[in-house]
């Protein structure tokens, strides 16, 4: 049997889990649907297919958030491609294939969104295992979910009659109400999983044969591209200078060698907050909560809290907490979250990308308070974790030591803290955290100064690659 690269897809926003999902912490990197977070989750329901670590594309600001998430479930050497900017799926894949088969090999390519649910994971894995034979064979195959209802919010794949893998007569876009009550009710339409199966070289002919400009700008950003670790940046001009395109506008809906094989896995895209209420535990009221909540005469709602929420005479709302925001939606009306979003966007608002506590690849700082000419944080540095060597024009800082051991350097000192110890970082001076201890560093730091924004920070020295 083949090889199989199991290929994450790791580039989306998820807007519309706002505000819990944002720009800079999407929800693939939430532990939405268990205690895993999605990625991890969808890593973990095919590991035992494939005897390789994952490919994972992503989003280059998202590079530290996806490698530290596969190492906590175990996985070592994953390799990571960078997008410099989205240019969706087709090129995503493009440049997945390019590098499984960048060592001389020509596997088969299980390329999986990494934000659904697959609730019979046992289903699914046995699905793959009887797709790889067409697959083989040279099929570009896509999974087919037998629908449950007449979603809208789906597109639709016709299949070929028959069992098994079999041949796509067509894909349709997402319809209306009655055209998908009329897709139900036929019985040879599925819904569009986004999930897919086929040889690397395949696919990279297939691409050729359809968006020649396409495959030579993925070749050209691969060729490029500055490899770092397990970071392969891909060459910034020339991935922008490529086609955006789906897979399934760019192949899939062209190719004739296109096959589906209908699943029935229970699988969710947890596109809305009402999606997430649909695969998430119900009292016996309908009503599925995360976190401190309590509901009086409420039925059919969602809850998500960090502080304590109380529902009471409510139905069919969705309410979401997090540190910095608060979403009260109709559940019949969560889709319209991304007007929220884009209204965020148009006025410059940081919610629209960024929670209050904010990660970094050393940990993470969350701003507890400010006002005129002040601002508190709570850092958190991870055991190993070393921030730039760096100074400010504009701000003085207090480092006061909660938890672990902290190693600072300011200028010409290099010294230790420990709990209940403090120190000044004066305007200007050249300073660097660092914590050598086993466990996390915790620690509360005021800033002083006319300007306390995050681009007042001059660096000289960074493990982290960033400038």
């Amino acid at each position: 049997m083949s090889e199989l690269q199991v290929v994450l897809l790791s580039g989306g926003a998820g807007t519309r889990l706002w505000p819990l999902s944002r720009e800079a912490y999407p929800k693939q990197f939430l532990p939405l649907a268990g205690e895993a977070t999605m990625l991890q989750d969808t890593w973990l329901r095919v590991r035992e297919l494939s005897g390789m670590p994952p490919l994972v594309v992503a989003n280059e600001e998202h590079r530290f958030l996806a490698a530290e998430q596969l190492r906590q479930v175990g996985v070592e050497g994953a390799e990571i491609l960078l997008e410099p900017t989205g240019r969706n799926t087709a090129p995503a894949i493009a440049a997945a294939a390019l590098q499984a088969m960048a060592a001389g090999k020509d596997p088969l390519l299980l390329v999986l969104p990494s934000d659904h649910v697959v609730r019979d994971v046992g289903a699914f894995r046995g699905a793959v295992r009887e797709a790889i034979p067409a697959a083989e064979g040279g099929a570009l195959i896509t999974f087919g979910i037998v629908a449950a209802a007449p979603e809208t919010g789906f597109g639709y794949i016709q299949a070929a009659a028959g069992e098994g893998v079999r041949a796509v007569r067509r894909f349709v876009e997402k319809p209306d109400a009655a055209t998908a009550q009329g897709y139900v009710a036929g019985g040879d339409y599925y819904w569009n999983s986004g999930m897919f199966l086929f040889r690397a070289s395949r696919y990279l002919e297939e691409l050729e044969r359809f968006d020649p400009d396409m495959v030579q700008a993925v070749r050209r950003a691969f060729d490029g591209a500055a490899r770092d670790g397990d970071f392969i940046r891909l060459e910034r001009e020339a991935f922008a200078a490529s086609p955006a395109d789906s897979i399934d506008y760019a192949v899939m809906e062209k190719t004739d060698r296109a096959m589906v094989l209908p699943v029935d896995i229970g699988w969710n895209d947890v596109g809305s907050w009402s999606a997430l209420w649909q695969v998430s535990e119900q009292d016996g009221d309908g009503n599925a909560h995360h976190g401190d909540v309590i509901s009086v005469d409420t039925r059919n709602s969602y809850a998500y809290a960090r502080r304590l929420v109380a529902l009471v005479g409510v139905d069919d709302l969705v309410v979401v907490e997090t540190d910095d925001a608060v979403l009260v939606a109709r559940k019949d009306r969560v889709q319209q979250v991304k007007e929220v979003v884009a209204r965020l966007k148009s006025d410059e608002r940081s919610h629209a990308v960024l929670h209050r506590e904010v990660h970094r690849p050393w940990g993470s700082y969350d701003s507890i308070d400010a006002d005129v000419g002040f601002q508190v944080k709570r850092i958190k540095v991870k055991p190993g974790g070393r921030l730039s060597l760096q100074s400010h024009r504009h701000r003085a800082e207090h480092w006061i030591v909660v938890r672990g051991t902290a190693r600072v350097t300011r200028d010409n000192d290099v010294f230790e803290l420990h709990a209940n110890q403090s120190t000044y970082i004066p305007l200007g001076a050249k300073h660097r955290l660092e914590n050598p201890g086993t466990e996390v560093l915790e620690l509360i730091e005021v800033q002083s100064g006319d300007y306390l924004g995050e681009d007042d920070i001059v660096r000289y020295d960074d493990v982290y690659g960033r400038s």
